[in-house]
């Protein structure tokens, strides 16, 4: 085993033989059809340089959305439309989604996603915003699932934000945990790549939280608010 470390984890560490390769990763990554208005929310995106989140994380986040019959979430970062269509798959048929995005370009890209397929919008709040300055005003303990996939400069900060948003037994969701590869390397210590790691440090000895790092997309930390 390498001695080599990035927050304590140990940079090599064995996974035996049977570990996916990148065949398997992508059957997995892969393995759900993606609705026509998700697909044609992540096109809108791409065309002017939004980010969704991929498939895979797409999936996940409806899994998790219904396994805590999720009604109030909040994401910071909306991602064209296509991680808000995720959770409306697995939130409860009466849940709010608040979506947080300074640029009103990706709002406008969700809000239509949202309405394709028949969204009513009492059922999203679009917020055109800096998330430091929008995430404040919103209530303590008052949300299920608090998604982050926006500026990782700023993810430790989000995180706090979205430990005092989660009530007990909510979910804290990171996207781009693994950041392009960035994370899991220790000689990679570009700005975003340490707030990102020491996002995560944070939240895996924060004792407050159970958490745990998929390899989903490019990483998805899940941590549960005790």
């Amino acid at each position: 085993m390498s001695t080599s470390e990035v927050g304590n984890v140990p940079a090599s560490a064995s996974v035996g033989a049977d570990h996916p390769n990148a065949e398997t990763w992508s059957y997995a990554e892969l393995f759900h059809e993606e609705s026509a208005a998700a697909a044609e929310a992540r096109e809108a995106g791409r065309a002017f340089g939004a980010v969704p989140v991929s498939r895979g994380t797409a999936s996940t986040l409806t899994v998790l959305a219904k396994a805590i019959n999720a009604r109030a979430v909040v994401e910071v970062g909306s991602g064209a439309g296509v991680s808000g269509l995720a959770l409306f798959a697995g939130m409860q048929p009466d849940g709010i989604l608040t979506s947080v995005d300074i640029e009103a370009e990706h709002q406008n890209a969700a809000r239509n996603a949202f309405r394709t397929v028949g969204i009513p919008n009492q059922r999203f709040r679009l917020i055109a915003g800096a998330a430091l300055t929008v995430l404040p005003k919103l209530s303590d303990g008052a949300y299920d699932l608090v998604l982050i996939d926006a500026d990782k400069l700023e993810y430790a900060e989000y995180s706090e934000q979205a430990l005092r948003l989660l009530r007990p037994g909510g979910l804290l969701v990171i996207d781009n945990s693994l950041w392009h590869n960035k994370t899991a390397d220790p000689a990679n210590t570009d700005d975003e790549t340490e707030a990102i790691r020491h996002t995560l440090t944070a939240i895996r000895e924060n004792e407050g939280l159970v958490s745990t790092l998929l390899p989903t997309g490019d990483g998805l930390l899940v941590a549960v608010k005790l």
